[in-house]
């Protein structure tokens, strides 16, 4: 029996903000068998992919190419061939320099069905970001894409410099920060002003986007002073002038910041989203997957016994409410008072309708049930030590999700991290656990900013010899954020 061709999509991920993949782009990701993706892409879009996905990285690096294109043309006709759903997911859009003509063709060749799904392209989000719109009524009513550099043996772009300088307003050149004397030369000799504004912007739409702005005759100097390098946007044009005025990304309060924020759970962060919202950059580690526990249900069914009950996450919290509705076990059967070990813990239990406190004001006396994930397994003795005699109810199983560990390297690498942000106690332990794998230990020693979110928090990286430089004033994200923010003078952002 013959099997079932798969199908491809060919997807542009955007320009670097994750939020600006298109519904169609996304969809498509949910529902990929395989995902082949580019050093560009955001790579929190991979987390929206099933459990059983494979990722392949296709990145391409100046003057070194992970993959030749053959071989990913070759990988995504393989991949369909197997009856697999394949993403070919690009950066920006995929018809810009994407090279998707090609991978195209090469699937259609083999009657393998695709779909070319548009992404919004850099030319047009960079600038946006850095304020500036590419055409306007009063400054520019024509714009163009333009390659910074192609396939000749020096590598600079044959095009129509007469050409574009006669019919065009506004010009957004890509990956040119190599060729950017040779560019600004060309302009000028073609009868473009020196005084032309110009842009560069670099990682734009990232937290970590940067601008300079000078003119044709000032730019490519600038650029050098200030150590620009690709990925970015070259923007020629009088539209450049009105960036001071509507400039709004960089403005944000916390634009610059490259936060790593240790996680403990699998659920989104709403606290990672926060932080990118106010335009901070933000690396959560490490990446966990989930399964289910075997249910103690000896303990389940004996609930009452305990006259405390300490959750060590929000998770938990969840997973602990749904095994007892799976074991039809009535939750007022809790006798107990019930504690967690942060705010965030204590919300998801009172959005169950139960009154609960912190574990600072935890009693000593009574019959006590920690509930967590396996973790609590391995943190036995330290809970005892803090807490005496305790029983222990496992959720579930998480484990560091290995697929993701090429993917948060080359992260590490091309980020230039000023905070480690430690959200709970719990988070302390987490990060020493797995730091040895991806080369962290030293962070803490290097990284400007240790921020705890709390005092047991504090208390706990203290206890491993980890010195906190900040603290909000309140365990709470409004709080944080305007902690973060006080510092931008200290951080020289």
């Amino acid at each position: 029996m013959q099997m079932q061709k798969g199908k491809v999509y060919l997807v542009g991920a955007g320009p670097g903000d994750g939020d600006l993949i298109t519904v169609k782009g996304l969809e498509a990701i949910k529902r990929a068998d395989v995902i082949l993706y580019d050093r560009l892409i955001n790579p929190t879009l991979l987390e929206h992919a099933h459990a059983g996905c494979e990722f392949i990285y296709c990145g391409k690096l100046p003057h070194r190419h992970f993959l030749k294109q053959e071989v990913i043309n070759r990988l995504l006709v393989e991949k369909a061939l197997e009856g697999k759903i394949v993403v070919r997911l690009k950066g920006g859009d995929p018809s810009i320099f994407g090279r998707v003509g090609e991978e195209a063709l090469s699937v259609s060749e083999h009657g393998i069905e695709f779909e070319m799904v548009p992404g919004i392209t850099s030319g047009i989000a960079a600038p946006l970001y850095a304020g500036i719109p590419v055409t306007h009524r009063d400054y520019a009513g024509s714009f163009a894409i333009v390659t910074a550099h192609d396939k000749t043996p020096n590598g600079k772009p044959d095009i129509d410099w007469q050409g574009l300088v006669n019919s065009v307003q506004t010009m957004a050149f890509y990956m040119g920060v190599k060729n950017l004397y040779y560019i600004c030369e060309n302009l000028i000799n073609h009868g473009k002003s020196p005084d032309t504004p110009v842009i560069l912007i670099q990682w734009g739409t990232w937290g970590r986007q940067k601008s300079v702005q000078g003119t044709l005759a000032t730019i490519p100097q600038l650029a050098e002073q200030a150590q620009i390098t690709n990925p970015a946007i070259t923007l020629v044009g009088e539209v450049v002038a009105i960036r001071e005025k509507i400039s709004w990304f960089e403005k944000k309060a916390l634009f610059g910041r490259q936060i790593m924020l240790v996680r403990t759970g699998t659920e989104e962060s709403k606290l990672a989203r926060e932080l990118k919202e106010k335009g901070a950059d933000v690396i959560e580690f490490p990446k966990w997957k989930k399964e289910k526990a075997a249910v103690d249900k000896n303990t389940i069914k004996n609930i009452d016994v305990y006259e405390k009950i300490l959750f060590t996450s929000s998770e938990a919290v969840y997973d602990f409410f749904a095994i007892l509705a799976e074991n039809k076990i009535d939750v007022r059967s809790l006798r107990g008072v019930l504690y967690g070990l942060s705010s965030k813990t204590i919300r998801a239990l009172e959005s169950k309708g139960f009154a609960s406190f912190l574990c600072t004001e935890m009693k000593q006396e009574g019959k006590l049930l920690i509930v967590g994930d396996n973790q609590i397994k391995e943190e036995e003795p330290l809970y005892t030590v803090q807490y005496g005699k305790c029983d222990l109810f496992i959720t579930s199983k998480k484990t560091a999700d290995t697929k993701f560990e090429d993917i948060m390297k080359r992260q590490l690498e091309e980020a230039q991290l000023d905070t480690l942000l430690f959200p709970s106690s719990y988070s302390v332990q987490v990060f020493l656990n797995e730091a040895s794998k991806f080369g962290l230990e030293s962070l803490v020693d290097n990284v400007k900013n240790v921020v705890s979110m709390g005092m047991k928090t504090k208390e706990m990286a203290e206890m491993y010899g980890i010195r906190t430089h900040r603290m909000p004033e309140k365990p709470t994200v409004e709080s944080l954020i305007h902690c973060l923010a006080s510092e931008k003078e200290l951080m020289k952002i």
